[in-house]
């Protein structure tokens, strides 16, 4: 879309003037909004001509002084055709920085990103845990990726994000970086975060997002119910470190606790709660949020089945867990050796609590978010999956109910 741009050279006579030469300044008119400055000449009023804007005259002197203001007309017109290449913001003001060569910071894409990791790293273990601060690396890394691939450049002008941006670099983390639907749903709530800051600086004047829509495809999230759970916690294993793996998974089902939670969770925060029974009182890593969780027989008995673990004993902790990947790693071995058909992780933890332990045994949702930490109930919900027994057995409970009333009716 072309923007129209009007020049005007004129006279500007100084407050109090009487007589002498006055200063021609250039005056800049785009859609009715002005900007303007003085050209560095001057001349008598009686030698100027307004409707031609220059000044009157054969001498050299007045030849010189006309070339340069038609040489500075022309770069005008140069500065407004450069912005208009670049799809740059056309407005007198911009025209005129142009012309000057000055104008607002250049911001290039992996610098603000890089910027935004580095104050993350400084807030590790104050309000961002390590987990999502690796995540901006690698969203880093990736933007990166995406540049080098797509545009042969190491780094671009935030200018430069646009809806196609947007668009192409999601299709590239589905293409090229084989990304599930929910891991590039993910990653372009992290990108967008970056768009944001750049919005809030006022270093964008559009936002890229607008019109985009990532969704996530409802998937059915991974749970074992009480005989897979059973059969895991009475499986002999031949090494000690699947027995310590399956227990500390096992300690997840029944607590709710994430990977990054059991894995610093000391013998310090086992307590006796309000009702005199053992509770833990911990810090939710990812939400920065109180948990307390009663415990149930079956992870008190976890417990004290490593109380004398030598790292335990010599860090304090309640459990010896290994690093996320091995436990991971881990598991798959443990559902190949168990018969179990379902793809376990330290995640699948915390789906299990939240249905087969907790609301498949009739405590209140409001409970359950509670003791997982959640700041929104909607959260709880996510996690949270009736399963087909526990509606069955509450329908075959209404139907007792129903009968009983017809009955008595009758």
């Amino acid at each position: 879309m072309k923007t129209k741009i009007s020049l005007l050279f004129y006279l500007k006579k100084p407050k109090n003037y009487q007589n002498g030469t006055v200063p021609i300044y250039l005056r800049i008119t785009v859609e009715s909004k002005r900007a303007e400055f003085t050209t560095g000449r001057e001349c008598e009023p009686s030698r100027w001509n307004a409707i031609a804007g220059r000044v009157t005259g054969v001498k050299e002197a007045v030849k010189s002084v006309n070339a340069y203001l038609g040489n500075l007309e022309q770069q005008l017109l140069d500065a407004h055709a450069a912005l208009v290449r670049d799809g740059a913001l056309i407005t007198a003001e911009t025209v005129k920085n142009k012309f000057l060569g000055v104008g607002p910071k250049q911001r290039l894409l992996i610098s603000v990103i890089a910027d935004h990791n580095e104050r993350m790293k400084a807030l590790v273990g104050q309000e961002y845990a390590i987990g999502t601060f690796n995540r901006y690396k690698v969203l880093e890394r990736h933007t990166l990726a995406f540049l080098k691939g797509n545009f042969n450049t190491s780094d671009c002008d935030i200018s430069r994000i646009d809806f196609a941006f947007i668009a192409d670099y999601e299709f590239y983390l589905r293409s090229v970086r084989k990304m599930g639907n929910h891991a590039v749903v993910k990653h372009m709530k992290m990108f967008r975060k970056i768009v944001n800051i750049c919005l809030g600086n006022g270093w964008m004047n559009l936002d890229p997002y607008l019109n985009f829509k990532g969704k996530f495809k409802k998937v059915d999230k991974a749970i074992l119910t009480r005989a897979e759970l059973d059969l895991m916690a009475n499986k002999e294993f031949a090494s000690d470190r699947l027995a310590q793996v399956r227990d500390t998974f096992l300690f997840c089902c029944f607590t709710g606790l994430a990977y990054s939670d059991v894995q610093k969770l000391e013998k310090s925060q086992i307590a006796r709660g309000i009702d005199g029974e053992q509770w833990i009182f911990s810090q939710r890593t990812k939400t920065n949020v109180k948990s307390h969780i009663p415990l149930l027989p079956e992870a008190l008995q976890i417990i004290n089945r490593y109380k004398d673990h030598p790292l335990c004993e010599s860090r304090g902790l309640v459990l010896p867990v290994p690093s996320n990947q091995k436990m991971n790693d881990y598991l798959k071995e443990i559902a190949v050796i168990c018969g179990i058909n379902k793809v376990l992780t330290s995640h699948v933890a915390g789906h299990t609590f939240a249905t087969t332990i907790t609301l498949q045994n009739g405590v209140p949702i409001e409970s359950v978010s509670k003791m997982l930490g959640h700041t929104n109930i909607r959260t709880t919900q996510i996690y949270a999956k009736i399963l087909d027994t526990k509606v069955s057995e509450d329908m075959q409970a209404l139907k007792g109910r129903l009968s009983k009333r017809s009955g008595t009716e009758g």
